[in-house]
Parts: C-alpha cells; sequence; structure tokens
C-alpha cells in the first residue's frame, strides 16, 4: 500500500501519514523505517492558522458570565 506522508512539525521529529498514524521520527521506529525504505518524501510542515480572537460574549461566557450580568454589575 502507498502512504502519502506530511511532516507534522517544523522540528521534522514527526511525520502524520494520510490514514491519521503519527510516526516518531527515530531511527528504531518500523514505521518510520518503512517511509525511510520506500523512497517516498514528506510534503513540508504547515503552520495551522491562529484561531479566531473570541468575541466579548464568548470571553463573558468562558467565565460564567453573560452581557447583561456584566451591565448589571457595572450598574
Amino acid at each position: 500500500m502507498t502512504f502519502t506522508y506530511t511532516w507534522a512539525n517544523a522540528e521534522k521529529t514527526q511525520l502524520q501519514r494520510d490514514d491519521g498514524w503519527f510516526i516518531p521520527a527515530v531511527d528504531d521506529n518500523a514505521m518510520y523505517a518503512e517511509f525511510l525504505n520506500s523512497g517516498a518524501t514528506a510534503a513540508d510542515y504547515v503552520v495551522p492558522p491562529a484561531p479566531p480572537e473570541p468575541t466579548l460574549d464568548e470571553k463573558l461566557a468562558s467565565i460564567g458570565l453573560s452581557l447583561d450580568d456584566l451591565k448589571e454589575a457595572l450598574k
């Protein structure tokens, strides 16, 4: 079976295989040896985008408040 590989981190210490397996890039790992012996190459690591900034409502909800609670507290 042929797999597609992507580096899972910028340090290139772990591969991700297209079937979901994460493979440590260490000499005594059989799956890493399989990758090396297959002649396959790994796609470069891509930094995931930063999550969006939470809204005010989300920030308040994370501490158990609502906007109405905040307004009431500031009266």
